[in-house]
């Protein structure tokens, strides 16, 4: 019963795909960002006017979906568009229904030529092609795009500077399965059945930086805000707590306090340490995925 409903939700993204496709008519291809040894595809989205030394925000699309799909989801253009100081990558996999590879050990290590080294090209390219302030770099998503900004963070976290994603996993969690996507992957993940503990999840991260065990040294790993349903049933709402046990280790922040209803009404507020490097949002009621919030995501970024 859950596989044909999770068939319904691929169905689903390349339907909203194909019509909202159409409509996306301010968003720009990029052929020419660098090395891409998995053949996906970028479009960008830049405002008029653009302040010098903006802000980069990579946006990645859920199973069944595309760049374009997610820009008119998101609504991070109109925001761009008033602020003026920041830019957005929106890229696209057409690979394992359209699902981002968070599987395969060439994506789950830095440079070894999976979606991550094609991801990671792309943002070198908008630093560079923007004259982009490298300490404001971000990436989001939601799905299969929150699985993928959380291995992001973990395969490159001298790019990013913080995360925002929605109803994701922990990084590595699909480590080793078959596939990436509802109907190719081992579902023991989505269905929330694979726990850790937070050594153990940060040694899973810390490993992909391909420093030894101690991970990523020469700066701070990027902070995270990450949101999840409690009505998620393709995502299976635990794990939400894998991986806050995982960046909560990987941070060195405890757990402080709950606020709830916020940032609105159903909505719980799971704080680490200060609240400055961790945080999770808990949404009664809420299935997959929880919609984007552009503007809490533009306020955790600081721009």
């Amino acid at each position: 019963m859950v596989r044909t409903s999770l068939l319904t939700y691929l169905a689903l993204g390349h339907a909203l795909a194909a019509k909202c496709g159409q409509t996306a008519g301010q968003l720009t291809p990029v052929t020419n960002f660098g090395e891409n040894p998995t053949g996906l595809d970028l479009q960008i989205y830049v405002p008029k006017n653009l302040q010098p030394n903006p802000a980069v925000i990579l946006a990645l699309h859920f199973c069944g979906g595309t760049g374009p799909l997610y820009s008119q989801m998101s609504n991070y253009n109109p925001l761009a568009d008033a602020r003026r100081n920041f830019v957005v990558l929106y890229p696209s996999t057409t690979h394992d229904n359209n699902c981002w590879d968070v599987a395969s050990s060439k994506s789950l290590t830095r440079d070894a030529g999976g979606d991550t080294t094609s991801l990671a090209n792309m943002v070198r390219w908008a630093i560079s092609e923007y004259d982009a302030d490298p300490s404001k770099v971000f990436v989001t998503g939601s799905s299969s795009g929150c699985m993928m900004s959380n291995v992001m963070a973990a395969t490159y976290p001298d790019l990013f500077s913080a995360v925002s994603c929605y109803s994701g996993v922990a990084a590595g969690c699909l480590a080793g399965s078959p596939g990436a996507s509802p109907t190719t992957a081992d579902p023991t993940c989505a269905n929330g059945d694979i726990r850790k503990s937070g050594a153990e999840w940060a040694a899973v991260l810390k490993a992909m930086y391909g420093n030894g065990p101690d991970g990523y040294t020469e700066g701070s790993y990027p902070k995270v805000q990450t949101w999840h349903g409690e009505a998620d049933f393709f995502v299976n709402y635990p794990n939400l707590a894998e991986q806050l046990k995982q960046w909560s280790e990987v941070l060195g922040v405890s757990f402080s306090k709950n606020e709830t209803d916020t940032p609105q009404s159903g909505y719980t507020k799971i704080v680490y340490g200060d609240g400055t490097k961790l945080v999770g949002y808990s949404a009664r009621g809420v299935g997959h995925t929880v919609p984007v919030h552009p503007e809490a995501d533009l306020q955790w970024f600081g721009i």
